[in-house]
């Protein structure tokens, strides 16, 4: 009997944020799902590892596993400790967008990038957020759930992971289309102001720049933006 097959799904936001109940309602179609996820938020933690102190865990009734850690410890010890072969890790819902230069800071991206180093495919989802508006999450799932079909139907492609960003339209619009496009270049805008103690970023995410056909543009403009990212250019063809 070979090792059981699992699909480990993470997060940045914690083990207790919305978007990754919402994460779980899309996956509920795939056998041997299992959470590993940090216990509080990680958000903007980029590929931060923990090698100098012990990583506590915590697991739940539900056979949820909550780390002291972050998104990339959460995937490094599913992969090593949980004794079956990790098939996929997916990882979101992200509550924002991580589109363009943000894919480098961001530990949704990261958890995915992390399997991607380790040979296991990988899916990153975020929600971008419009200004006034709050996320519908059992939009989000439904949108996740086609987009996880299709995605994992196709041959994973070593050292590539799936980066994937669902808009925000008005509530009551229509069914998004998926394009696939390549990741905006664009940095993203410096602004900083002045606070005791410091100074702050206060740059303006919807202004940001972009280029038009890439995931920036795509997202922004009400369609959902999926990217094949390349763990590193070196190593493999960009095509």
């Amino acid at each position: 009997m070979g090792k059981p097959s699992i699909i480990v799904l993470t997060n940045d936001d914690g083990v207790d944020a919305p978007g990754l109940a919402a994460l779980r309602v899309a996956a509920e179609g795939l056998e041997g799902r299992r959470v590993v996820a940090p216990i509080g938020p990680q958000s903007g933690c980029g590929h931060v590892v923990t090698t100098h102190r012990p990583i506590a865990t915590v697991e739940r009734p539900d056979g949820q596993l909550a780390v002291e850690g972050t998104p990339a410890d959460c995937v490094r010890l599913a992969i090593h400790r949980l004794g079956g072969e990790v098939a996929w890790v997916i990882s979101g819902i992200n509550a924002g967008g991580n589109l363009g230069a943000d894919i480098h800071h961001s530990g949704t991206v990261a958890a995915v990038r992390e399997a991607a180093l380790h040979g296991v495919p990988g899916i990153a989802v975020s929600h971008y957020i419009a200004r006034k508006r709050s996320i519908d999450w059992d939009r989000a799932a439904r949108w996740c759930s086609r987009v996880l079909s299709d995605l994992m139907a196709r041959p994973p492609e070593p050292g590539t992971f799936w980066n994937v960003n669902l808009p925000h339209p008005e509530p009551g619009g229509p069914e998004p289309d998926v394009v696939f496009c390549p990741v905006d270049p664009s940095p993203l805008p410096l602004d900083f102001r002045e606070e005791p103690g410091g100074l702050v970023y206060s740059g303006d995410y919807q202004a940001r720049p972009r280029r038009e056909g890439a995931d920036v543009a795509i997202c922004f403009g009400g369609r959902i933006a999926v990217s094949k990212v390349h763990v590193m250019a070196s190593a493999w063809p960009v095509v």
